[in-house]
Order: C-alpha cells, then structure tokens, then sequence
C-alpha cells in the first residue's frame, strides 16, 4: 500500500497491481475491493491502481468532505504515479473520473453509469438526507438497503433480502453507510454542465438494466461532451464492470488500445 498527500493534507492510501501503463480505478459507493474481479483482466499489461477513497479503506478522513475534496485526491495519485493514466470510474467514482479529467493530463477517460441526476430526478433528490434520519435513528443497516434498493435497483426489487443474502460484500458494505451518506449529499448538490470540456477521449458505459435516472444521467452527460462513445450492455445493471467482468473490461481494453475509438458527433 502507498499513500499520498492531498491538497488539505489527508492521507490517502493507494494500491498498486501489475506492470505497464498506468489505469487508475475509482471505486463509488462501495469499497475498493469492488474491483477485485477486474484487476486480473488488466493487470499483466498495466499498472493498476486502486485509489482508497477518503474516509474508507487506509484511507484516512476530514470532516468536511465534498466532490472537490475527492477530486484533489485524485490528483494527488495522478501526480505520483509516472506516466499520463488511464481513468476508469464506476458510479460515484465515474462522476469523479469525470470531474478529475476536466483540469488533470489523463490519457482517457471511461466511465461506467457516472453519478450524476439530470432533470427531475435531481430536483427532487433527497437520499442523503432519507439515509442520514436512518443513520440518526440508529438504523444503520436500513439506510443501507434504502441506498441498494434506490441506487442499485432504481427502487423497484421485490425481494430484497433476498438479494442482499446472495451479496457477497453485504457484511462488510454496512460500515460505510455514514460514507456513502456524505457522497449521495455531495452527488445532489452537483449540477452538470451544460458543456463538459474535456481533452481525453472519452467512453460512457451503461446497462439496459441499470436505474433508470443514473442511465438519465449518462445520456445527460454524452450529450454535454463534443467527442465520447456510447455503449449500452444488453442485460447488465449497474454493477456491470464486476457483475459481467469478461464484456465489460473486453469494451474497456478495445477502447483504451485504439481498436475502437470515438465517432465525431454531428454539429446539428
């Protein structure tokens, strides 16, 4: 493990896997472990890393914390790993990549369902707060399920449990339900612009299955970029790159090799 300095003085902890061109994952609302299937794929031809987001994992916290906080902890890793890298972020760690890539060098950007409310949604958005009067009534573990079943699934599951029984990071994802709290009020005070300008080539991933704002979201943030590729996978929600690793990262490793590169959209 390794650690870097961030701009208001926060340790934070990073991984490091394999040799070559530096990828930089970026977890979202869960823990860096979220990437454990994806690693292997990447790491004989790359140099991985594994950002701890602040507040989780060695990562050490502040009090405040905010969209601008995390982006500066990105910075921090891309300015001590050698090489311009490769950011690939999944759902809140999407909005980061996408963030960080809009003032850091990064060769290419690749975000998977990015965090980011559009229209509606965004104006009636209130899951930090819904969490947070679970947390203060000492329902920590419904707070969590209120954020699954919301963000994972949209709201609409039937047997939720039951789903959360065949979970493997369930056990462990519960202590992170005040951090996850921080990020979703962080997540509803961002508003996306009307133009996103960034120099990166640029790919967006979504699911067909995946909650219906978050693939919103992402349409919202393809039409704010000049030059990106999209990608929906049929059949995949919004754990796509660990819930079907093979396609997921086989899209990804084209798109970083060159071997599909973006169409220049259209003026009109």
């Amino acid at each position: 493990m390794q650690t870097v300095t961030s701009a208001d003085g926060t340790s934070i902890a990073f991984e490091r896997h394999g040799e070559g061109p530096p990828l930089i994952l970026l977890h979202g609302g869960s823990s860096p472990q979220y990437w454990k299937p994806v690693i292997p794929r990447f790491a004989d031809d790359y140099t991985v890393i594994i950002p701890h987001r602040r507040g989780v994992g060695e990562s050490d916290d502040s009090e405040e914390y905010s969209l601008d906080r995390g982006v500066e902890d990105i910075c921090a890793i891309i300015d001590a790993v050698d090489g311009t890298p490769v950011l690939f972020g999944h759902s809140f760690g999407g909005l980061l990549a996408i963030e960080t890539a809009r003032t850091a060098a990064v060769e290419k950007l690749i975000a998977y369902e990015p965090a980011v409310l559009v229209g509606e949604y965004r104006q009636q958005a209130d899951l930090a707060s819904q969490m947070q009067t679970r947390i203060d009534n000492g329902e920590r573990r419904q707070a969590m399920k209120f954020y699954i079943r919301e963000v994972m699934h949209g709201g609409d599951i039937d047997d939720l449990d039951g789903w959360l029984a065949e979970w493997p990071p369930w056990p462990d994802i519960v202590a992170l339900t005040e951090n996850i709290a921080r990020i979703n009020r962080a997540i509803e005070q961002y508003q996306l612009p009307d133009s996103l300008s960034i120099d990166a080539p640029t790919l967006l991933l979504t699911g067909t299955e995946g909650p219906p704002h978050l693939r919103d979201g992402i349409r919202a943030v393809d039409e704010a970029l000049t030059d990106s590729t999209f990608v929906e996978f049929e059949g995949i929600g919004h754990g796509g790159p660990t819930e079907a690793p093979d396609r997921v990262t086989s899209e990804v490793r084209g798109f970083i090799e060159g071997k599909k590169t973006p169409t220049p959209k259209s003026s009109d």
